[in-house]
């Protein structure tokens, strides 16, 4: 049975309806906000007023995607979905290095221990206080995906751990693999890893990929099983060639089942709530149009809705990977 685990209960994949593929819906006061004080979106009442608007607009779905100890903060995230009526996938995992401290755990600890958080993250709660400390309070608010992430130039020893331990969870809960890339960076090296690891691609979404331009690279990718998440449709500026449509011309038509997009607007300056643009009904407005006038405006079920909801679904219940389903 398929589920997609939302951090305020399981729901049945056609229930996800329009769903954003790559958030950042809150960030709190963290290490990475001490170097970017726009990354900081932890403001309830602003991040509601945000969310809204998109469930006006026909949203339904937000996948988040700030993983373990680097600014998640699963308490409001339930808030804000139970204000707004969106629902909210919440990650565990790790991400890049320079999220982190140079001391941080995710050094010490094996890849079996790491696994161990992922897991506890999945089946039993994210951690109230985000493992910030010795205290582990166990929440009633389940992670639904694993993240990780790699930078731009080799996959490092470390980053390799990272992989041991989500395909660890991943094989052992059935949830969905999010990756990060660094530019579209390193795409193909990461299928190579999970292939390693045993992980079944289909199972996988790769970001940010839209930041390389070449559609030989993004065809090698698609043809290995794995989707890939495009989120720069708003980022290229007047003037320049926006190769996220351009991609999407060329690639929707061969591959429709395994391309979605989000906007990875993880700066407050990219919200309309904090006084910044283009907001997040962007995806919903100005990007649906730009489909349309491309003649591209029959995918959008299939990026906004199909693909998500088989991208981000339990799709295997594996021994004591319980279910609180309501279906």
């Amino acid at each position: 049975m398929s589920f997609i685990r939302t951090v305020n209960g399981d729901i049945r994949p056609e229930e996800a309806g329009v769903c954003y593929s790559h958030e950042h819906i809150i960030i709190e006061d963290s290490f990475p906000t001490l170097a970017n004080p726009d990354f900081l979106i932890n403001d309830v009442e602003k991040v509601t007023e945000e969310l809204s608007v998109l469930y006006t607009a026909g949203c339904r779905t937000m996948v988040d995607t700030m993983p373990a100890n680097c600014g998640r903060n699963v308490l409001k995230l339930a808030e804000v979905s139970s204000r707004s009526g969106i629902q909210i996938v919440a990650p565990t995992g790790i991400h890049l290095e320079i999220y982190y401290p140079p001391s941080h755990w995710r050094y010490s600890y094996t890849d079996t221990e790491l696994a161990g958080l992922f897991i506890a993250d999945i089946e039993e709660g994210i951690d109230a206080f985000d493992y910030n400390g010795p205290v582990v309070r166990r929440t009633g608010h389940r992670a639904g995906l694993i993240k990780l992430a790699t930078g731009d130039d080799r996959i490092t020893e470390h980053q390799q751990k990272i992989f041991r331990a989500v395909a660890q969870a991943h094989l052992e809960t059935g949830a969905p693999v999010l990756t990060h890339t660094n530019a579209g960076k390193l795409a193909l090296r990461q299928v190579e890893l999970f292939q390693k690891l045993g992980v079944d691609l289909s199972y996988v979404v790769i970001s940010h990929v839209d930041r390389y331009g070449d559609p030989a690279y993004h065809r090698d990718l698609l043809q290995s099983g794995v989707s890939v998440e495009y989120d720069s449709a708003f980022r290229w500026k007047e003037g320049e060639v926006n190769q996220t449509y351009q991609l999407l011309e060329v690639l929707l038509p061969d591959f429709p089942g395994q391309i979605t997009v989000g906007m990875d607007a993880a700066r407050n300056t990219y919200w309309r709530s904090y006084g910044g643009k283009p907001g997040l009904d962007f995806l919903m407005t100005t990007f649906r149009k730009e489909l349309v006038r491309r003649g591209l405006g029959g995918y959008w079920d299939d990026i906004m809705m199909k693909n998500p909801a088989s991208i981000f679904s339990f799709r295997t219940i594996r021994p004591g990977a319980g279910s609180n389903s309501n279906t």
